[in-house]
């Protein structure tokens, strides 16, 4: 499992993550929520050591990350940013193709093409898979990075607000692309979202944040109730349940 202890980060005088402990659990879905600059991406990039904490630690299968060879760490963890720009002129596939490089040193077997094709398919990019990035909308992009990151072929997969640039279909596709990983292939998965029902729908558990701690954590049955999200949000939500799945009411 992931193991975050005491974890800080300060920017100056403001702490972003504020003494943050969670324990993350291996094979399901958690997605961290909260409002903007409630520090989920920050608490996700010390996760993945990005950044370094100013103070705690994080321990994945009980090895500090801190202390953990790069590509060692990087066959145990795949992290997909929000903001992903590349200057080089790959196609879908070359893109696909750099999620082996912790195994394959950029040069690939027959069994890195075979982990690269079934990312490909998993993510319905045949038909552009020899399409340039540029060539690509927001969302096909999107869907390419995520690609990369299952080609990783990682126990833990960390992905910071992966629904940017979606349509709606496409979320739903990567939403059931990640909880088939966990519930087929038994990956862990951390999320930061900011749908709050694409989050209810699909997590196993969610950890709530704001002004940098953690407001509340749970499934998603003690998390999504009006008087937590009131907590974490500051604004009134009804809950309704459709087809037993909590569904939030905000904008009324």
């Amino acid at each position: 499992m992931v193991e975050v202890h005491s974890v800080s980060k300060s920017y100056g005088l403001k702490a972003v993550v504020d003494d943050v402990s969670v324990n993350i659990e291996k094979g399901k879905i958690t997605s961290f929520i909260g409002p903007n600059g409630a520090g989920k991406s920050t608490l996700l990039s010390i996760i993945s050591r990005l950044l370094s904490a100013d103070t705690g630690e994080v321990l994945i299968d009980g090895q500090k990350v801190n202390e953990t060879k790069s590509r060692d760490l990087a066959k145990k963890i795949a992290i997909l940013k929000q903001s992903n720009h590349l200057s080089l002129r790959l196609s879908v596939r070359d893109l696909v193709s750099f999620g082996r490089f912790p195994y394959s040193q950029g040069k690939l077997t027959k069994e890195d093409h075979a982990f690269i094709d079934k990312a490909i398919r998993y993510m319905e990019l045949e038909d552009m898979q020899d399409k340039y990035l540029d060539q690509l909308s927001g969302g096909q992009k999107q869907r390419a990075f995520i690609a990369m990151t299952i080609a990783q072929d990682t126990e833990y997969i960390l992905l910071d607000e992966p629904l940017n640039n979606l349509d709606m279909k496409h979320s739903v596709q990567i939403m059931k692309v990640l909880r088939r990983l966990a519930d087929d292939l038994g990956k862990t998965v951390l999320i930061v979202i900011h749908d709050i029902n694409f989050a209810s729908v699909y997590s196993d558990y969610i950890v709530a944040l704001k002004d940098g701690k953690i407001e509340a954590q749970g499934t998603v049955n003690e998390i999504i109730t009006s008087l937590t999200l009131k907590q974490v949000y500051g604004m009134d939500m009804s809950i309704q349940e459709i087809n037993n799945q909590k569904i939030c009411v905000y904008f009324s």
